[in-house]
C-alpha cells in the first residue's frame, strides 16, 4: 500500500506496521500536544495522556470505521482522556497561610500591554473562558475543525457548538476591548 493517508496508514497500522505508526506520530504528535495541554493545563500529563492517545489508536485501529477523519477520531479520543484524567485528578488545595504568602505577579493591563503582544493577550482572555467554550474554540481555531466536526468530538449538537463559539468570541471580544485591543475579527 503506498498510500499515503492518515487513514492508509491506519489500516497499516491495523496490521501491525510499525512505521506506518511512526508516520502518523509525526504527522500528528505535535498537534496533539498541544489540544492536550490546553485541555490539562500541565506539558507533563498532557505528554502522559499524549501516550496514552496513540497506545489506543495502536490497539484500536482494526476497528477505526472511518465515520470521521482520522485527525477528528484520534482528537475524540484525545478529549475523551483529558477529561478522564481531569475528573480523577484531585483538586490541589493550599492552605491560607501559604496561598496569602504567594505575591501578586500579575500586571496591570497597561504593562501587560507594553510586555506582551495581541497574540499573548488573546492566549490570557482565552484561558479566562470556561472550559466548554474554550474547548471548541480550540478545536474550530487552532486545530481548523468544522462544526460538524467539533461536534462529534464533543459529543454535543452541531448547534451548541455554534452556540458556545458566539458566547466564546463575544466574550473575548468584550475582554479584548477593555484591554485596548481591537477584537480582530469581523
Amino acid at each position: 500500500m503506498t498510500d499515503g493517508s492518515d487513514e492508509a496508514l491506519v489500516a497499516r497500522i491495523a496490521g501491525g506496521d510499525g512505521l506506518a505508526m511512526q508516520a502518523l506520530y509525526g504527522r500528528h504528535a505535535t498537534r496533539l500536544y498541544r489540544f492536550l495541554v490546553r485541555l490539562v493545563r500541565d506539558p507533563t500529563h498532557a505528554e502522559d495522556l499524549m501516550s496514552e492517545v496513540f497506545l489506543d489508536v495502536w490497539r484500536q485501529a482494526a476497528r477505526y470505521e472511518g465515520r470521521a477523519s482520522v485527525t477528528t477520531w484520534m482528537l475524540s479520543i484525545a478529549r475523551f482522556k483529558a477529561l478522564s484524567h481531569l475528573r480523577r485528578r484531585p483538586q490541589d488545595s493550599l492552605e491560607p497561610e501559604a496561598a496569602e504568602a504567594i505575591e501578586d505577579e500579575a500586571d496591570t493591563p497597561e504593562i501587560l500591554l507594553q510586555k506582551v503582544g495581541k497574540a499573548e493577550a488573546i492566549r490570557r482572555c482565552l484561558a479566562t473562558l470556561s472550559a466548554e467554550h474554550r474547548e471548541v474554540v480550540d478545536l474550530v481555531y487552532y486545530h481548523e475543525r468544522s462544526v460538524e466536526e467539533v461536534a462529534e468530538i464533543v459529543g454535543i449538537p452541531a448547534g451548541t457548538v455554534k452556540t458556545r463559539l458566539f458566547h466564546a468570541r463575544k466574550r473575548l471580544s468584550e475582554q479584548l476591548s477593555a484591554r485596548g485591543i481591537d477584537r480582530g475579527w469581523p
